[in-house]
């Protein structure tokens, strides 16, 4: 990308018009279409230094409202060749039974033990966490703990929260709060209307047919739908918020492709860009937003910018160019990749795996990337964010 004055004439552009591309095509009379195509190869991102693992981040047992034991949960998540597996039992109880809290030992007591139990580092990693009702801030919200043990969040009210409360437990360290049904009447969050230091660090994207990307997303099938309770309606505030996805299955089963139909056939699955497969590792990456949500089956995304990672924030001049690539891989044919650049379709990319793209133009002081992906088969998966501020 040579020329001087391809600021002027364009925003973005892409390896094939570099001058030893164009040179090649008009100055070489013996070179071979492999020598004039492979002249992008230079600007390829160097090898990840993570490792992509891929497992359920929601589900529920017989101990609050679901229908199997925990032993079952976590043995059909771990034959599924999940990586790894969160329980998030409500914190109730299920309607008209003991709360997890209650008993010597509680059910809390024996989550912990078992969480413990089916955790196998480097091959399986469990996740201590529940889900707990929060109203009025987040009705539906899961805490995810950075080790096998730990005390419930408890409130001056059962099934509410306080905004000193929700301060308080967003600013730790060891936990993380999830939002999910954001999108609901009933059990929703005002992403528009909450102040901007209580918006969580990530949502839960999709489960099963639910799709909180922006109002009318053709995955979604649902009773209600809110203005102001979808994931672009956080990033519009300014909000650093990541995603995941989980099944939110309730019969034990997981994310699998069930005999539905679209999009309820599909339940949702979390990819994390870690160094191993560990609690500590995992919790970590989760932190940082290094993590996408994908509707089931299998999906490796990467997407980088400036070699910074999904879910990262970095600062750049006001002339610098940014090299953004992402490649995807996946069990189904890619129908669509899309660069959503400040809640905008940026740019398409059909029946494409892997791409570079030089972007010239910085529009505000923060620009918001992330990138959405559809397969042939209807799934969609989507990365967190990459925020990018300008000196």
């Amino acid at each position: 990308m040579n020329h001087p004055e391809k600021k002027i004439a364009r925003r973005y552009d892409m390896p094939g018009r570099c001058r030893a591309f164009t040179d090649l095509v008009y100055n070489g009379e013996n070179a071979t279409k492999e020598q004039v195509f492979n002249t992008g190869a230079a600007f390829s991102p160097s090898p990840p230094r993570y490792h992509a693992y891929i497992g359920e981040m929601h589900g529920h047992t017989d101990l609050s409202d679901g229908t199997v034991d925990i032993d079952t949960y976590f043995t059909n998540l771990r034959s599924r060749h999940l990586d790894f597996a969160a329980l998030s039992d409500h914190d109730h109880g299920g309607i008209g039974r003991p709360e997890l809290w209650e008993g010597s030992p509680s059910k809390w007591d024996l989550i912990q033990q078992k969480v413990s139990q089916y955790d196998e580092p480097g091959k399986f990693t469990t996740i201590l966490a529940y889900e707990r009702d929060s109203y009025p801030y987040y009705n539906n919200l899961i805490v995810y703990y950075h080790a096998h043990s730990g005390e419930m969040l408890r409130s001056q009210h059962n099934g509410e929260i306080t905004q000193a409360e929700l301060n308080a437990a967003l600013s730790r360290d060891d936990i993380l709060l999830v939002p999910h049904d954001t999108y609901s009447f009933s059990a929703g969050a005002d992403f528009s209307h909450l102040p901007v230091q209580l918006l969580t660090p990530l949502i839960e994207l999709y489960s099963c047919a639910d799709c909180a990307e922006y109002m009318n997303h053709p995955a979604f099938d649902r009773a209600t739908a809110c203005e102001g309770g979808f994931w672009q309606d956080a990033l519009r505030r300014g909000a650093k918020m990541g995603c995941i996805a989980g099944s939110d299955n309730h019969r034990g089963h997981g994310a699998v492709v069930l005999d539905a139909p679209y999009p309820h056939n599909f339940q949702g699955l979390t990819g994390i860009w870690a160094e191993e497969n560990t609690l500590s590792s995992l919790f970590a990456a989760l932190k940082a937003r290094r993590c996408y949500a994908f509707m089931g089956g299998r999906m490796e995304l990467d997407f980088r910018i400036n070699d910074h990672y999904m879910g990262e924030e970095f600062s750049v001049s006001s002339n610098d160019e940014l090299f953004i690539w992402f490649c995807v891989k996946a069990d189904a044919p890619v129908k669509q990749v899309t660069l959503i650049k400040n809640l905008r379709d940026y740019l398409l990319f059909y029946h494409t795996k892997q791409q570079i793209i030089f972007d010239y133009k910085h529009e505000t002081s923060c620009d918001c990337y992330y990138l959405r992906i559809e397969l042939e088969d209807g799934r969609f998966g989507w990365t967190s964010p990459i925020w990018v501020n300008i000196k």
